[in-house]
């Protein structure tokens, strides 16, 4: 019986820890910092990650010669670094991997960096590939 408890516990923290598809309502109250930032609308947000990522924190998509990572699926060429790129100008001073947890707050810091970058360079629109 100890043992059975000992292994629902695991199980539970387990879960608790590992990053997860989010819903529709949730990526809305995890975003809701991000509301106007940019000039981006919090529902512009939410269609976003959705189209980026699915909703998922761990989504990782690898394309030609580079990966994007995460909810808004941030690119290991310029903004994050890994051991695929690692000359990667890292912008966001950050391990890609770091965008792969439920915890959404360096995600966030980043993706207001990539505006803040965009914004100096006047590209102020946010398309699915903006990252």
């Amino acid at each position: 019986m100890m043992s059975f408890v000992s292994l629902l516990l695991v199980g539970i923290l387990f879960h608790a820890t590992q990053a997860e598809q989010l819903t529709k309502c949730e990526v809305f109250r995890e975003l809701k910092d991000l509301k106007g930032y940019g000039g981006v609308s919090l529902p512009e947000w939410v269609c976003t990650t959705f189209h980026t990522s699915g909703y998922d924190t761990q989504a990782i998509v690898q394309n030609n010669d580079s990966t994007e990572y995460g909810l808004f699926q941030i690119n290991n060429k310029i903004w994050c670094k890994d051991d695929q790129n690692p000359h990667s100008s890292n912008i966001c001073n950050i391990s890609c991997d770091k965008f792969l947890d439920d915890d959404l707050t360096d995600d966030i810091m980043c993706v207001k960096k990539i505006l803040d970058a965009r914004a100096l360079r006047g590209l102020y629109h946010v398309s699915y590939q903006w990252l």
